[in-house]
């Protein structure tokens, strides 16, 4: 039987899925990426029940992912908005889209492309050595425990 947290474990992976690894969070993280800020517009693209988005947002909010910005003051209403720690999940996001759309997409083709705004080319991610700047094949890498 899986545990509820990973509390006891010293991986990366498993600390990561402690603040992105339920469903609807990770949605509302891509939301944000699209532009989304407030809590109305991410109900209005998520089938999700208030309380459990509000929970999401806090827990994100928490974790530093997202903050929370006063936008009106009578009655308060707060946008939230990515932060530098939440931007850094764009790689994630698009890795998951990239597999989706390869395994995923279905006989239609994917439902969205990622393109880069300057030139119009697909966006696409991979693996770089940081060393020495070449592609990397998954084959190709180790993974070493460090303690």
């Amino acid at each position: 039987m899986l545990r509820r947290t990973y509390d006891g474990q010293v991986c990366s992976i498993a600390r990561t899925l402690e603040v992105v690894g339920e469903r609807w969070t990770l949605l509302i993280v891509r939301d944000a990426f699209y532009g989304v800020t407030r809590f109305d517009g991410f109900l209005n693209r998520l089938p999700i029940a208030r309380n459990v988005l509000s929970d999401r947002l806090n827990g994100l909010v928490d974790h530093g992912v997202l903050e929370r910005v006063l936008y009106q003051d009578r009655p308060p209403r707060h946008e939230y908005r990515l932060t530098a720690k939440g931007r850094r999940l764009a790689p994630v996001l698009m890795t998951l889209m990239e597999w989706g759309d390869h395994h995923l997409a279905g006989e239609a083709g994917p439902p969205s492309v990622a393109e880069h705004n300057d030139c119009g080319g697909r966006v696409s991610t991979r693996l770089v050595c940081a060393c020495c700047g070449q592609d990397v094949d998954r084959a190709e890498v180790t993974v070493r425990q460090v303690r």
